[in-house]
């Protein structure tokens, strides 16, 4: 029994994405065409591999199974299949990362337009958000995250600043009015804008001074989820609803306009910078090859 290799990845694609349409948006591809190459490889198999519905698409047992068996198989033929594009002049295919926003806002803008131009053949594919995925499960090649984040039997390279601090602030407006804190402590008797990530944590606040480490357990009006949301708290801040607790580089700008004032700043916690981690096998696909020179080649 043979099946085509262009349905079986069809249907790798439509398990991993959930469902024709993010499958067809992901590839490139129409749905369409995607759910007649899943109709053929079941046909072929003689066992149904989706159950559908109007709305939703969910693996059978069997396709579960096929799935679990296909994912690293299909890996080690894009290996192989790369291993001829190493031999070309300008390396070509699709790099795909898994990185959280604050990376795609603060770290990649700086890296992302010269890598497209010194390679391109290559097309850049960025999935962000702050759920922990299993990045080689999702179809990614690579993934950024911060040490604390990195997934074992992983190589880690530095990526971005090497350096960054959280910040606290607030408008100007709200702290003539409310009183500017002098102690971490003293935020809690603040109104806090705080983040929860999509696990439902949400962390407390972090400062450090002189080898002293304080935690404050916030409270206040407006709570939203880290992520996309993350610019309507910054926003709300500059509007004085209270006080904002971010990445540094993320607030800089309002900080250096005025619109937001920093807030016990010789407290601001320092933290090491991300990390680009990529699976430690001994072909790497020829994009991110070419990607982790690039980055390399950037550090001072």
């Amino acid at each position: 029994m043979t099946a085509n290799l262009a349905d079986l990845t069809a249907f790798v694609a439509v398990a991993r994405a959930g469902g024709f349409r993010g499958a067809a948006i992901a590839s490139g591809g129409s749905a369409s065409s995607l759910s007649e190459a899943v109709r053929r490889l079941e046909t072929r198999l003689g066992v149904r591999l989706l159950n559908r519905s109007t709305r939703s698409v969910a693996l059978t047992e069997a396709g579960t199974r096929l799935l679990e068996r296909l994912g690293p198989a299909l890996v080690e033929v894009e290996a192989a299949l790369d291993v001829a594009n190493g031999f070309r002049d300008r390396p070509a295919g699709t790099l795909r990362l898994n990185v959280p926003l604050s990376a795609a806002r603060l770290v990649l803008p700086r890296i992302v337009p010269p890598f497209l131009a010194a390679y391109p053949d290559i097309v850049l594919e960025v999935i962000a958000e702050e759920s922990f995925v299993d990045m080689l499960a999702e179809g990614c090649d690579a993934g950024i995250r911060y040490e604390e984040r990195l997934e074992q039997d992983m190589v880690a390279i530095p990526i971005g600043p090497r350096v960054q601090r959280f910040a606290a602030a607030a408008s100007p407006a709200y702290l003539d009015q409310h009183g500017r804190p002098e102690h971490p402590r003293d935020l809690l008797a603040h109104a806090c804008l705080r983040g929860k990530f999509a696990s439902g944590a949400m962390p407390a606040w972090e400062f450090e001074r002189d080898g002293e480490t304080v935690k404050v357990d916030t409270s206040g009006p407006l709570i939203v989820r880290v992520g996309g949301a993350v610019d309507l708290a910054v926003h709300a801040a500059m509007a004085g609803s209270g006080v904002i607790y971010l990445f540094e580089d993320w607030l800089r700008p309002h900080l250096d306009s005025g619109a937001l004032e920093p807030v016990l700043e010789p407290w601001w916690q320092s933290f090491s910078g991300p990390y680009l981690y990529y699976p430690s096998r001994r072909q790497l696909p020829a994009p991110l090859r070419a990607f982790i020179d690039f980055i390399q080649a950037l550090r001072p």
